[in-house]
């Protein structure tokens, strides 16, 4: 059973002091996670009746800067490894990667067939504000391609564009290949050109000693782990 997060100080485990008992393990998570990550919390509380995991998803920035002002997290994991290196946290493992894909309606009304047609001022286009992961790939995607992406909105995090989309709020989007893998048939993806892709390496970190919360980055890293992640659209390292 999943309880709400708790607001509480981070300073104890960041300054090395034993961290309060917590009746749950708290996994701040880049919302790209969210189906694998939950899929994996499920597993670890089946097996153990006493786990309780609580997650925080939200773009990978935001969860820093969360951090930062004093969340309680147990483990961080990030979209990139820029934004874990902001948190200072150096004791970190990577565990994923993922490249970029332009995800549609499923009836596709704007009729994108390929990246170049995001350049079209007539499209409503929403795509990941750029100081957030999914957004600065976005960018070397479009610095790689030479196209200019006419973009209408600007999400603070992959979630954030995929509803958009899925909502028929935009004809199209740019989010992580995983997005579409677990989006279910009302969005459609269309292929960026390996050429002019670019990947994204996920860190993950323990932040503290909770017991839980290395048991859950052992699970991520396991070969169950790997093998959920390689389901959810995501390449391994």
């Amino acid at each position: 059973m999943r309880r709400a997060l708790a607001a509480a100080s981070l300073v104890a485990v960041l300054s090395g002091c034993s961290p309060q008992p917590s009746p749950d393990t708290t996994v701040f998570a880049a919302s790209s996670l969210k189906p694998a990550f939950e899929q994996l919390a499920a597993l670890l509380e089946q097996e153990d009746g006493t786990a309780e995991v609580a997650f925080n998803f939200a773009g990978s920035a935001d969860l820093v800067a969360q951090i930062q002002q004093g969340a309680r997290a147990d483990v961080l994991a990030t979209a990139d490894e820029s934004t874990m290196t902001a948190a200072g946290l150096p004791a970190t493992t990577i565990f994923a990667t993922n490249t970029m894909t332009i995800v549609v309606p499923a009836d596709n009304p704007g009729d994108v067939q390929t990246l170049s047609d995001l350049a079209d001022p007539d499209l409503l286009v929403v795509v990941c504000a750029p100081q957030v992961p999914c957004g600065a790939a976005t960018v070397r995607v479009e610095d790689a391609s030479g196209v200019d992406i006419a973009t209408d909105s600007e999400e603070g995090s992959v979630a954030d564009v995929l509803g958009k989309v899925r909502s028929g709020q935009a004809d199209a989007g740019v989010v992580y290949t995983s997005d579409v893998a677990t989006a279910g048939s009302d969005v459609r993806g269309i292929d960026i050109p390996q050429a002019v892709n670019t990947v994204n390496r996920y860190p993950i970190a323990v932040l503290g000693d909770d017991p839980l919360a290395r048991r859950f980055v052992d699970l991520v890293l396991s070969e169950q782990g790997r093998a959920v992640m390689r389901d959810a659209g995501f390449g391994l390292p």
